[in-house]
């Protein structure tokens, strides 16, 4: 014979106690009983919400990492400036012309091409994170991973953004002086 109990503490944590009369045994069974029920009783609606605030906080933590390490429409855009670069250089161009022409706009291209990664990786982090603001009152519980998830996709984002704006204006690996 179970009996259930429930102790309401001054902080509003609602504890619920089976306790098994036969052999005088406790067992906490949820903090927040009403969150628990919730989540078992969740519709298909409410699980497709979270399986998509889910997805779209990996999709940002993973638009951050690119931003960082660079993707293949970047390499590809790069390699295009460079071909364009060598293209439009007159054999007896100055050094200085040929290192922007060649090398400089590839490495621009290249910088801009991580800035939108990053961007894109900090809008997508920035709608999972509010996007409980704007749910159903009283649904506004978001699971820890993807909470956390979002946070490291918004982080790489700013950090992705930053260096390819240092980089893009050349305070950060800029392109060699010529002599």
């Amino acid at each position: 014979m179970a009996e259930k109990t429930e102790d309401e503490t001054e902080t509003g944590t609602t504890t619920v106690t089976a306790v098994d009369s036969d052999e005088q045994t406790a067992v906490r069974t949820a903090e927040r009983p009403e969150e628990a029920a919730a989540d078992e009783h969740a519709g298909p609606a409410e699980a497709r919400s979270r399986a998509g605030q889910g997805a779209a906080a990996v999709v940002s933590a993973a638009l951050g990492v690119v931003s960082l390490t660079g993707g293949w429409p970047g390499t590809v855009a790069a390699a295009r400036e460079t071909l364009v670069g060598q293209l439009r250089t007159a054999a007896d161009a100055s050094v200085a012309t040929q290192i922007k022409e060649v090398y400089g706009d590839a490495w621009d291209t290249t910088a801009l091409w991580g800035g939108l990664f990053a961007l894109a990786a900090l809008i997508t982090a920035v709608v999972v994170l509010v996007r409980p603001a704007f749910g159903a009152p009283g649904r506004t519980a978001q699971a820890p991973w993807i909470k956390s998830v979002a946070w490291a996709g918004l982080t790489l984002g700013v950090i992705g953004l930053l260096l390819a704006v240092l980089t893009y204006t050349g305070l950060l690996l800029g392109l060699p002086a010529a002599s």
